[in-house]
């Protein structure tokens, strides 16, 4: 069968404007990039006030293993489903990062004949916003250590500074560094450091954000670091948020493209899960429940990391209540819960595949009874899954009360989603009562405790006394009432991504802890979880290339 990429340049792809009419948006609020992509102008947006909000769909998935799962993928196949079966219907998804797409993961545009298109365009720089909001952080980075060099009169203590530079691109060698070296000319030395654009608070400000304004407010209350006697100080202080919005001002307005069935895909923003909130923007969000109605969407990684902080942070802050839950799984990802190596899962295990299961329907659980959610688990099939296997699965999880559906989007697009897109309108009609794992007035201790011990299955929650008292001093400080976002390895419950399937009464250590007052939630960094990834042994830009013909090759 043809590669991602090969069936992605072979599709017949509509002008995007042909498109945008398919959701009333007229040519007069488009800002094309080209023929097949465009931004949606923010006047737009503005006019969509009276319409009649869509039903929100989450799709979530088990905890991710080498074997993939395919939640993007189901995302795209189950848009295109619901479109089949009669329902209008808009996909919003994240934009990918350069530095999976070069690394290990590849691209985030689905796969198989469930894509987004034009897929080169939207794994790689797509419209720019990733560069915007890289060179808005790094604005803020220059203009901290100007200041000090110029006088410091807000006497910020350089050992202090927390604010990071940042690139879009796995590289462990800028986690940790030094600016100022070479004399006085170049500034103060200070030890400093980069974390991946995903990483970053203007990031996750740029994703929650609603407005210009919004953002330009959100942007002035970064706080950067302190003086020596403790006094936060903000983006506002160094007058640097105007022209961080300035940057991002265009950026701000939703991608529009397509699925390959010619269906319209809103793409924008990208923080990960595994180390920021992991949801595509409010702005694409709530534009596209305007204009349809059902929108699929899609949290990162497992349902334990992207759905969690989809719930506790962005249907918190915005009013979203989205109205049933997709999870997505494989046979072969749970025959590794199960303890299967990676060459073995074409072969039938059934004895692993019960052991594996018990990651689904932690999954299961956490959704259902933890956020408050129906759902529907989603089985991207696979031709040597068995017939045993599959039974064994249903059987599981209908003693949760939980229909399986064998989807078949990456085959064959649209059609093999439509029992899947049938079962989420019943559970959309069947109603919803979503909630979330901790109230605004819990301490952020109490936070941590309650999505550590409900979500993760821990039984104790470590910090250090520095942890500690940082937390209790932000509490005093007016930051008490945040939700919190917890960064930790995505591949098992614990923070140990070697433990597969289900760990239970494990201990979760929060190493460290930031202040996001712009995002407004606080960071808690967990295991040995990086903010800077590293590439692979064998990083997939190896496999990457273009020919003659200027055709891209290699991206996955």
């Amino acid at each position: 069968m043809a590669s991602d990429i090969e069936i992605a340049q072979k599709a017949k792809v509509e002008k995007i404007t042909t498109i945008a009419s398919k959701i009333d948006i007229s040519e007069e609020f488009l800002v094309p990039y080209g023929h097949d992509k465009a931004k949606v102008s923010l006047d737009f947006l503005n006019t969509l006030h009276n319409n009649k909000e869509g039903n929100l769909i989450l799709v979530s998935a088990i905890s991710p293993t080498p074997a993939g799962e395919g939640k993007t993928t189901t995302t795209v196949g189950l848009g295109d489903g619901l479109n089949r079966i009669g329902k209008k219907t808009l996909i919003c998804l994240r934009e990918p990062s350069l530095g999976p797409v070069f690394g290990v993961k590849g691209g985030a545009a689905g796969g198989g004949y469930a894509q987004i298109v034009p897929m080169e365009d939207i794994n790689l720089h797509f419209t720019g916003d990733f560069s915007a909001i890289a060179l808005a952080n790094n604005l803020l980075a220059a203009m901290i250590d100007n200041h000090i060099h110029h006088g410091n009169a807000l006497q910020i203590d350089s050992r202090r500074v927390t604010w990071k530079r940042v690139v879009d691109m796995n590289d462990r060698a800028l986690r940790d560094t030094a600016v100022g070296l070479g004399g006085p000319g170049n500034g103060y030395t200070r030890q400093d450091g980069f974390d991946i654009v995903v990483a970053s608070e203007v990031m996750a400000i740029f994703c929650l954000a609603e407005s210009v304004d919004d953002l330009k407010t959100r942007l002035g209350q970064i706080v950067i670091g302190s003086t020596r006697e403790g006094k936060l100080i903000t983006a506002k202080d160094l007058n640097a948020h105007g022209a961080m919005t300035v940057l991002l001002k265009d950026a701000l307005q939703p991608n529009l493209v397509q699925t390959l069935e010619n269906n319209p895909a809103f793409v924008h923003g990208g923080p990960f899960a595994n180390i920021a909130h992991g949801c595509n923007s409010v702005i694409a969000t709530k534009t596209a429940l305007r204009l349809a109605d059902y929108v699929v969407t899609e949290a990162g990684f497992g349902a334990d990391l992207g759905a969690e902080k989809f719930i506790d942070i962005k249907c918190r802050k915005t009013g979203l209540k989205p109205k049933a839950a997709v999870i997505v799984a494989t046979v072969r990802a749970l025959k590794y819960h199960g303890g299967v190596d990676v060459k073995e899962l074409n072969s039938e295990n059934c004895h692993a595949l019960e052991k594996g299961l018990v990651n689904l329907e932690r999954h299961v659980h956490n959704v259902m009874e933890n956020y408050g959610l129906p759902c529907v688990v989603s089985i991207n099939k696979f031709t040597f899954d068995t017939a045993k296997e599959i039974e064994i699965i249903k059987t599981r999880m209908s003693e949760l009360g939980v229909s399986v559906v064998l989807a078949e989007h990456w085959a064959k697009g649209g059609e093999g989603a439509e029992e899947l897109a049938n079962e989420v309108v019943r559970l959309v009609d069947k109603g919803s009562d979503p909630r979330f794992v901790y109230e605004d007035g819990d301490s952020l201790w109490e936070k941590v405790t309650k999505v550590a011990t409900k979500i993760y299955g821990a039984s104790n929650v470590t910090a250090s006394t520095k942890v500690k008292k940082q937390l209790s001093d932000w509490e005093n400080a007016g930051f008490g009432k945040y939700p919190i976002c917890v960064a930790k390895t995505q591949s098992s419950f614990s923070t140990d991504a070697s433990v597969r399937g289900a760990p239970s009464d494990h201990t979760v250590n929060v190493r460290e802890v930031r202040l996001a007052a712009g995002a407004g939630f606080i960071v808690m960094v967990c295991g040995d979880i990086m903010t800077m990834p590293g590439l692979p042994k064998v990083p997939s830009a190896e496999k990457i290339d273009v020919d003659g013909d200027g055709k891209v090759v290699g991206l996955f």
